[in-house]
């Protein structure tokens, strides 16, 4: 009941609000001297999910600022964007005005729906609960998975597109599924078959998911990895394994 109130709250603020033309402001470097740049963004839109136009950034600026959202968001990797798409690189002459627009991919409606994640996963622990038998348990499992990945693609094949940033239900249910198949794997190998050696990594990452991610959201990892090298900071552990250039 509690997915199902969310997911329409989302749905409708997402297709229902309507989003009006906005600016922002840029900043520029021209010898020595700072200018500042008001850029227009024109939308007048209902229900749109692009980048520059949708309900979750309006709400984002409306509710927090814009000066407290994301500088870099990954649309600026976009073709549309940045001539060495997928990479970050100088504006196409044709970019739109949107492209050095602050995002937050991790907004507040979208959060909101990252929720339904969070139910879907309990759910799945109260089948631990309420059944005690190993094949009940992974056809509970494994049918629901079923069902909200084929759901997810539907949605994804009408319209409805499968979209991180926003966290669209298509997304939602399409990772929640996938997510069912892989714990259910895990589940077959590790508690029915008894393979527990091959999970002692995850099992580690299991216990200490919230320091990985924030040392990963903070750089902090990628900081340490880079930190190290031979010489030249280019001989660094990435280089050592194959990544990078």
């Amino acid at each position: 009941v509690m997915a199902f109130g969310i997911t329409t709250t989302y749905l409708y603020l997402l297709y229902g609000l309507y989003v009006p033309d906005w600016e922002y402001q840029i900043s520029t470097q021209d010898q020595g001297s700072t200018t500042f740049l008001n850029l227009k963004v024109k939308c007048g839109v209902r229900g749109n999910t692009g980048p520059g136009c949708n309900a979750v950034g309006m709400l984002d600026r409306m509710l927090l600022g814009i000066h407290h959202l994301y500088k870099k968001p990954v649309y600026a990797r976009t073709k549309q964007c940045s001539i060495y798409s997928p990479h970050n690189g100088p504006l196409p002459p044709d970019a739109p005005s949107w492209c050095q627009a602050p995002f937050d991919p991790e907004g507040l409606l979208s959060s909101l729906m990252a929720t339904v994640t969070c139910l879907v996963g309990l759910h799945y622990g109260h089948i631990i609960i309420h059944f005690k038998v190993d094949i009940i348990r992974l056809n509970q499992w494994i049918l629901r998975s079923f069902c909200l990945l084929m759901l997810g693609l539907a949605f994804d094949l009408f319209g409805m597109h499968l979209n991180k940033p926003l966290y669209t239900l298509s997304y939602v249910c399409v990772t929640a599924g996938a997510s069912g198949f892989l714990f259910s794997a895990i589940y077959l190998m590790v508690d029915v078959y008894g393979y527990k050696q091959a999970s002692l990594v995850l099992q580690w990452m299991g216990i200490h998911a919230l320091l990985i991610y924030v040392l990963i959201a903070c750089n902090i990892v990628f900081l340490i990895i880079h930190g190290f090298y031979w010489r030249k900071p280019i001989n660094n552990l990435l280089h050592l394994i194959g990544i990078g250039k």
